[in-house]
């Protein structure tokens, strides 16, 4: 029974043609690349850093499955947990600088060089 339902997913996922995957990531990577050039929040270049992650994923698993081969799903599985890793430390980080600077204006941060 498992076995079926796994065989069923590369039929689903393969029903849309993989340009319209590639077309879909690389627009999402533009839009991560917009906003973290042109955004000056901190929080908002955060999210936009892993849009552009998320955007490779979805490509290591449409490539993964159109290839019928687990590897690619596995190797994504890794990113989200070091992702999930990396927004935890991040946002402490910007916690604590805004803490100490009360603005997260990464146009600010540049004054505190040394």
């Amino acid at each position: 029974m498992f076995s079926e339902a796994t065989a069923a997913i590369p039929d689903v996922i393969q029903q849309v043609k993989i340009q319209h995957y590639i077309f879909l990531a690389t627009a999402l990577f533009v839009i991560g690349i917009v906003g973290v050039l042109t955004r000056r929040n901190a929080i908002v270049i955060f999210m936009s850093v892993e849009l552009m992650l998320n955007s490779v994923n979805l490509l290591l698993i449409t490539f993964s499955a159109y290839r019928s081969d687990p590897a690619g799903q596995v190797f994504v599985f890794f990113i989200m947990a070091v992702a999930a890793a990396e927004v935890a430390v991040g946002l402490a980080i910007i916690v604590m600088i805004y803490r100490n600077t009360r603005t997260i204006d990464v146009g600010f941060l540049n004054k505190l060089k040394f």
